[in-house]
């Protein structure tokens, strides 16, 4: 079972356990050849047994002495998560701490052997952007003593501090701009479900549908993508001039930037123009403004992101770690650029070809 706060074990915990001084412990766990070989297993199997783990990680975290935090993202190739990295490794190098940096590929299960990597390796803390909302091994770490901070989602317990952006919101403020410009059905192009970004971003997506007295069963429909980078949207928008005898939506949403990157490029590859389209991505990628129609995006603070997350894992290992897990929530905001003006197509979108 994960361990809250108050039911963190202490050296005294384990040194009850052992039947030894809380000095012997101690040795153990740093100096193992001033103790005997027997007191030394004794102590261990204590050890094992409660779970603890030393908070001289903790402690360095504070100090700057030890060397590394521990940083899991979705995917190291999309540079949000990159300007996210850079965030949290200035806040790190501040204390004199480097980062681990790892992708958990949306795979939950990756992720889990990438946590247990930082754990052998006695990271200062961890900063996860989680692969799904279980995040029980998340609290088990951080109930074994290693700081843990959520970042890009919003915590689903209490006791894990997070950081991160209103994508409900991010989502109306991209529809209701499409509608705005005349749109009367919108394609949002999405990743899976299991991920909070996504599920968030399309609930915004329906909540601005219903403000703008549509219904989102006819005004909104969504279009998962394989995978949530150039390829998956690309994949996506094919498929659909395929089914839809080659007439593109009337408008899209993507569930990012790389998403939207790779359907302006699948439309241009099937001699359409882009700019017909009228399209907002997410993430508001430095690229973005530099496209041959500039990307209107929904911006998120990227970079302030990553700093917040570290300074949260600093107040978990300082003096004030026990007092409540803080949570931040960025608002978003929408950037217009050329690819949202409105659409210049005057044909409807067709039935389905059967």
């Amino acid at each position: 079972m994960p361990r809250g706060d108050a039911a963190r074990p202490s050296v005294t915990d384990v040194a009850r356990a052992a039947g030894v001084s809380v000095g012997t412990v101690s040795n153990v766990v740093n100096r193992p050849g001033k103790v005997s070989r027997a007191t030394r297993e004794r102590v261990q199997a204590a050890i094992d047994r409660l779970q603890f783990v030393p908070n001289g990680a903790a402690r360095g975290l504070r100090t700057g002495t030890l060397a590394a935090i521990g940083l899991v993202v979705l995917d190291i190739r999309n540079p949000f998560f990159t300007e996210i990295a850079r965030g949290v490794e200035d806040a790190a190098g501040d204390r004199g701490l480097s980062l681990m940096l790892a992708s958990s590929d949306q795979d939950p299960t990756r992720e889990r052997r990438i946590l247990s990597l930082f754990a052998a390796h006695a990271v200062a803390g961890v900063v996860a952007v989680p692969a799904s909302d279980d995040v029980f091994q998340l609290v088990e770490l951080a109930g074994r003593g290693t700081p843990v901070v959520l970042l890009d989602h919003p915590s689903p317990v209490e006791q894990l501090p997070s950081v991160a952006v209103d994508n409900v919101a991010g989502g109306q403020l991209a529809v209701r701009h499409l509608l705005g410009g005349g749109a009367e059905q919108v394609v949002m192009l999405n990743g899976s479900h299991r991920l909070s970004q996504c599920r968030d971003r399309w609930e915004g997506a329906r909540r601005a549908v219903r403000a703008a007295g549509l219904t989102p069963d006819s005004a909104l429909t969504e279009v998962r993508v394989g995978s949530i980078d150039a390829a998956g949207g690309a994949a996506a928008i094919e498929e659909w001039l395929a089914f839809h005898d080659g007439c593109p939506p009337e408008a899209l949403f993507c569930v990012n930037d790389l998403v939207a990157i790779g359907a302006a490029g699948a439309l241009r590859n099937a001699g359409l123009d882009p700019a017909d389209t009228p399209m907002v991505g997410y993430d508001n990628l430095e690229l973005a403004a530099e496209l041959a129609v500039p990307l209107t995006s929904v911006a998120q603070p990227t970079y302030e992101m990553g700093r917040s997350a570290a300074e949260l894992l600093r107040q978990q290992a300082g003096a004030d770690a026990a007092a409540p897990a803080g949570h931040l929530v960025f608002q978003p905001e929408l950037v217009v650029r050329a690819s949202s003006r409105p659409s210049r197509r005057l044909v409807p979108v067709g039935p389905p070809r059967l």
